[in-house]
């Protein structure tokens, strides 16, 4: 599309919505194949549509959008709440590319009640409402279980797949299976157990499977009295049996409040990418929870966390079949929905539910990472990688990271180690091990200096990639020595941070920036872990080279610098003479025999220089 005939769209389109009316309803967008691309809903129809070709639009998406759209057409309604039920029906009939998407990777099991004659319950993923009645879905499967396990041990509803009809029964079709003689069956299919029992049983099913065990439980009272009055004991004790039961089960269940009897909850949750949300919709009734469920949303225009809401609330609320007169959301939202109630609780009962809701997505939200992390581990890493980022204010990536401890016990066998995490994990053919050659005695500054001047000397040297972060083994000290060499001497632009310990010797902050600052971190955090993993070892690394090093310098012996004497010639001496005190007292005689002619007078002329001179 040229500029000439792009201009002459928007043309086009401000001509439409100029004449738009300032009333509620509903506006679909169209492409040039006449396709719905967007549909919408509005309070003012002008006002909401002409916002979208605003100049000032500083949305990308939007932008596009509008770039797509080639024709407007629209809908009056008389109220907010029409408005969005037809939007909701029209996403639904025409799947719009640029409307948010709900993301439903899976599906969730549900309970059928069949339609049958004798009607069936059991647990199923294929939803067709013409073979019954449908309640969940269950994210939690352990619920719907438990569930079904109260429903089969009150109700005893029949397992088989049999086509059971009133005329087979009348004409004797079938036979009491296995379930009946274990007592899992009435065995209606041969009227061992009436049709009018059996159906009474699935009525009281249903009521569990809506959640109302309260008010069953007060039926099941009323049953048991009037039993007992009749003088019918065997019925009143399966109705105590009964009520007991579901005693249990409703106690098993999150009691809210009793005074709570119908209310829907709704929270939302942004992913860390903000392209996504996470919605979890709670449902209480007779004071228990008795619906739990987190769905993802797929931003297509960046909308805003109240616009998702405005869109899924009706939609969650119709595949669970609600009817409830209140919505407890956590803020003020733009559109009302028909017969019911928004309320932001502050405080009570009410503000619990909003906060369980909440805690609900978060742990949803956690869950997905990390499924998404173990199939793809790179993921974890980038993001620990831009928390750092974030977290420091660095103009790029710390992908390679190196960090520097020093060892030494009172100056001796002083060395370093350096250690290298690239993508967040070690990569340990880049350590490097340093002798301390140029530091006296105890200074762990002096030595800390030595090693990063070496280090970067040489990489700069040799032109091999300098590290993005450089992370010290100690604080405000270590990091000053560090800038001293890295920015001043080498003027090197390497970010340089500390991790700095309490008076347990626990690692407890990180430092960074000149003069340093305590970054805030949670210390329970990923990122605090792989912090201090990155600093214990650089520790074990530089503690077990420097113990290696003492080993070798105790087990160093006088034979060892006596040149020509090699290690099998060492091992014959000490095997034979037992100590270098025997071997050093020997006369030359001895030490021949034992090693030869040659090497024999080496061994003697070292430990008798003067019988060498005198000769």
């Amino acid at each position: 599309m040229n500029k000439e005939e792009n201009l002459k769209r928007l043309e086009y389109l401000k001509g439409i919505v100029s004449t738009l009316p300032e009333k509620p309803g509903t506006y679909q967008y169209y492409d040039e194949s006449h396709t719905i691309i967007y549909v919408g809903k509005a309070k003012n129809l002008k006002r909401r549509v002409s916002s979208y070709f605003h100049k000032e639009v500083d949305r990308f998406k939007t932008k596009v959008l509008v770039s797509k759209i080639h024709d407007i057409s629209y809908s009056v309604v008389n109220s907010e709440e029409d408005a969005l039920l037809i939007e909701n029906q029209l996403i639904k009939q025409y799947k719009p590319k640029y409307n948010v998407l709900l993301k439903d990777g899976k599906t969730y099991p549900s309970i059928c009640v069949t339609n049958e004659y004798l009607p069936r319950i059991f647990k199923t993923r294929n939803i067709n409402k013409r073979h019954g009645t449908f309640y969940g879905p269950y994210s939690h499967i352990s619920s719907m279980y438990a569930v079904l396990d109260i429903i089969k041990k009150l109700y005893k509803p029949r397992t088989c797949h049999f086509s059971i009809t009133k005329e087979g029964i009348e004409q004797h079709k079938y036979k009491q299976c296995l379930e009946f003689h274990i007592g899992n069956c009435g065995a209606p299919c041969v009227n061992k157990q009436s049709y009018e029992d059996y159906q009474h049983n699935i009525r009281q099913a249903r009521e569990v499977l809506k959640g109302n065990t309260r008010e069953l439980q007060q039926l099941i009272k009323q049953e048991m009295e009037h039993y007992a009055e009749e003088l019918k004991f065997e019925e009143a004790e399966i109705c105590k049996q009964r009520y007991l039961a579901l005693e249990n089960f409703a106690a098993k269940s999150e009691i809210v409040s009793h005074t709570i009897t119908d209310v829907d909850v709704f929270t939302i949750v942004d992913d860390d990418t903000k392209n996504n949300a996470f919605i979890n919709y709670i449902h209480v009734k007779n004071g228990a929870i008795n619906q739990s469920f987190t769905y993802e949303y797929k931003r297509k225009l960046n909308e805003t966390q109240a616009e998702l809401l405005n869109e899924a609330i009706p939609e969650i609320r119709e595949r669970f079949q609600s009817t409830a007169h209140e919505i407890i959301v956590p803020f003020e939202l733009d559109f009302k929905i028909k017969n019911a109630d928004f309320f932001i609780p502050q405080r009570g009962d009410k503000r619990h539910l909003l906060e369980l809701s909440e805690m609900n997505a978060k742990q949803y939200k956690f869950d997905r990472l990390k499924q998404a992390e173990k199939l793809n581990p790179e993921q974890k890493q980038t993001r620990l990688m831009k928390e750092l980022q974030e977290k420091l204010k660095l103009t790029k990536l710390p992908y390679h990271i190196e960090c520097f401890d020093n060892s030494n016990i009172s100056g001796t066998d002083a060395v370093a180690g350096c250690i290298v995490y690239k993508g967040m994990k070690p990569s340990k053919k880049d350590y490097r091990k340093y002798n301390i050659k140029t530091v006296v005695g105890p200074d762990d500054y002096a030595s800390m200096q030595e090693v990063v001047r070496r280090r970067y000397t040489r990489m700069m040297e040799e032109k091999t990639p300098l590290p993005d972060l450089i992370i010290t083994d100690g604080g405000k000290g270590q990091m000053d020595v560090v800038k001293e060499v890295v920015v001043d001497e080498l003027h090197l632009d390497i970010p340089i941070a500390g991790l700095a310990k309490d008076d347990r010797h626990r690692t407890n902050e990180l430092l960074f920036g000149f003069p340093p600052q305590t970054v805030g971190l949670n210390v329970k955090s990923e990122l605090f872990k792989i912090l201090t993993q990155i600093q214990d070892e650089v520790h074990r690394y530089a503690i077990t080279f420097h113990r290696d090093k003492r080993s070798k310098h105790q087990l160093h012996s006088e034979l060892d610098d006596i040149k020509g004497i090699g290690p099998k010639s060492k091992e014959l001496l000490l095997k034979k003479l037992k100590s270098v005190k025997q071997i050093k007292n020997s006369d030359n005689q001895t030490l021949i025999e034992i090693l030869g002619a040659s090497k024999g007078a080496i061994v003697y002329n070292y430990f008798h220089p003067n019988e060498e001179q005198s000769k």
